[in-house]
């Protein structure tokens, strides 16, 4: 809740006037107790799990034409019924998170020392915040993941993630219980270590569930940001992971491929694609072949 009577008080507290966002958000939050805006974040979630992967999941049902060919494993289509048993079964837990969110709240403030009131922060803060938070999740979610996927861990737990071979956007959240909460301190580390807004907060949960739900799209567009940001992944990156299944040792990292590349833990996947590119390469020159053939074969005989 924000200590101040009116914007000209918040104003002249902060000895400048509102921004048009600062003003915004006093009107939104002035008489807002702080642990509803804390309870905001799984909203947030909830509504960005529920809509971003909806287009593709529709297109693949009902246009198949239209995005089967940037598909990463063709063969494999997913049923309608699948889709929607994921989405209920990972849905289920925001709920939950929001009666967490309330009880644990007093404890939250004092461990996240959330910034909730004025002035908002600047974009070159919120950016270095967001770079520090990518990286340092990043390093403790790699090594989660590679501890998931011992025999212990992955009998136990991360085998209900792996139940899509050829990942949806969905399957993102789908997961055991336990690896929810173990993939959810990670995230929560950055902030931890460097205070941020709750507005900053919000961001950064937002752009990492739609990265997620990007990686487990199944789907590798001409577009896609792993062609520009270096040591991105990306969709290709991850569903490499998940085409391997439990006996996969490559491809942990979540978001950035440092990792991965540091500790030698991307050999399979570098193996993947250099096979696969020999077998395009293959396949290319048989058309050749073909095409040269049948030029000859059709040709006017003297």
């Amino acid at each position: 809740m924000i200590p101040y009577a009116s914007a000209a008080e918040a104003e002249a507290a902060l000895g400048r006037a509102l921004t048009w966002a600062e003003a915004a958000w006093y009107q939104y939050s002035a008489a807002m107790p702080d642990s509803w805006l804390h309870c905001h974040t799984t909203f947030i979630l909830f509504v960005i799990y529920t809509i971003t992967p909806l287009p593709l999941v529709v297109l693949e049902q009902f246009a198949p034409s239209v995005v089967l060919p940037y598909k990463l494993q063709p063969r494999v289509r997913l049923p309608l019924v699948a889709s929607l048993r994921c989405y209920m079964e990972a849905a289920c837990f925001f709920p939950l998170a929001v009666g967490f969110q309330l009880v644990s709240y007093p404890a939250a403030v004092k461990i996240l020392r959330t910034r909730m009131g004025l002035p908002l922060p600047s974009v070159r803060e919120a950016v270095a915040q967001l770079v520090v938070y990518s990286l340092l999740e990043d390093y403790l979610s790699y090594w989660i993941h590679r501890l998931l996927h011992t025999q212990w861990g992955y009998e136990k737990i991360h085998r209900v993630h792996h139940e899509f071979t050829a990942p949806t956007g969905f399957a993102m959240s789908y997961s055991h219980w336990a690896e929810n909460l173990l993939l959810s301190l990670p995230a929560l580390s950055g902030p931890v270590i460097v205070p941020c807004h709750i507005t900053t907060q919000w961001l950064w949960f937002s752009i990492r569930l739609i990265e997620g739900i990007n990686t487990h799209s199944g789907y590798h567009f001409p577009f896609s940001p792993s062609k520009l940001i270096p040591f991105y992944g990306g969709a290709a990156y991850h569903d490499y992971h998940h085409y391997a299944g439990g006996r996969s040792q490559s491809n942990f990292a979540p978001l950035f491929t440092y990792c991965d590349y540091i500790y030698r833990t991307d050999k399979g996947y570098r193996y993947h694609k250099l096979k696969q590119a020999k077998l395009k390469s293959l396949e290319e020159n048989n058309v050749e072949k073909k095409g040269g053939i049948t030029a000859f074969d059709t040709g006017k005989k003297d």
